[in-house]
């Protein structure tokens, strides 16, 4: 056994609506995510995936709401922390997330470098502008990622290209656990395959530990992830090895 980098108890959130009206959009949760290894999440469109990528972060704001359950992270609990805090100290350093659509994350009107020095600056006030340079040239160049790549504003980048850029800012301060929510949506097959090479080359170089993999795909899963859980109307129906899922599931929905 590993050690755990990410565990939830129980984890419930939901939704409040004008009428004021609770939507539980995740429902009990309960999962662990050893050192070294990557979990799939599948599930149909609204069963509650995203929600619970959001969740996993700590980072509430309505309509979503923090109703009850424990998120700890490399043995440090980040439920009711404060927003501010969590941004602070949770967010880019202990969990990141690749946010679907993520091509437009992007500022339009700010070059790569500028975006890259606001989420290092946020983190360490004293890094100057030549530390942030440094410090992402060297990541995009093992990456795979051309350095001039920095100085471009995103109109100049190909859509495959803003992809994997976001992902390579998302990971700059070597994050514990990465949320990649469908990351290869949208994608033609070969930037697919390039941005599905890149993450496991963060995981494989050490940038982050641990890895939640969030899409439709049950045949992605079984070539990324080591593990998959099935997600329907907010709850865990079945979860297993990549293999088990695949190849022979129990529960009917999977």
């Amino acid at each position: 056994m590993g050690n755990t980098i990410i565990e939830v108890r129980g984890l419930t959130t939901k939704y409040v609506t004008r009428l004021r009206e609770d939507i539980y959009a995740v429902n009990d949760v309960s999962f662990s995510v050893e050192e070294g290894r990557s979990l799939g999440i599948a599930g149909e469109s609204g069963c509650g995936k995203s929600t619970l990528a959001l969740s996993l972060m700590g980072y509430y704001f309505p309509p979503l709401h923090y109703t009850k359950g424990d998120i700890i992270i490399d043995g440090r609990s980040i439920s009711g922390i404060k927003p501010d805090d969590v941004r602070k100290s949770v967010l880019g350093t202990e969990i990141a997330y690749i946010p679907q659509a993520a091509m437009n994350a992007l500022n339009p009107t700010r070059k790569v470098i500028r975006f890259i020095e606001d989420v290092i600056s946020a983190h360490n006030p004293k890094a100057t502008r030549k530390d942030a340079y440094d410090l992402a040239r060297a990541r995009f160049e093992t990456l795979g990622l051309p350095a001039e790549t920095l100085q471009k504003y995103p109109v100049e980048l190909s859509g495959g290209m803003k992809q994997r850029t976001v992902i390579a800012v998302s990971t700059i301060l070597s994050p514990k656990v990465l949320i990649a929510d469908e990351p290869s949506s949208a994608l033609d097959v070969t930037s697919q395959k390039m941005v599905i090479k890149m993450i496991h080359d963060l995981m494989e170089l050490g940038y982050i530990k641990s890895m939640i993999f969030i899409t439709h795909e049950l045949p992605l899963l079984y070539n990324v992830t080591d593990d998959i859980m099935v997600m329907y109307a907010g709850q865990i129906v079945e979860s297993g090895s990549a293999e088990q899922m695949v190849f022979d599931p129990l529960h009917p929905y999977s």
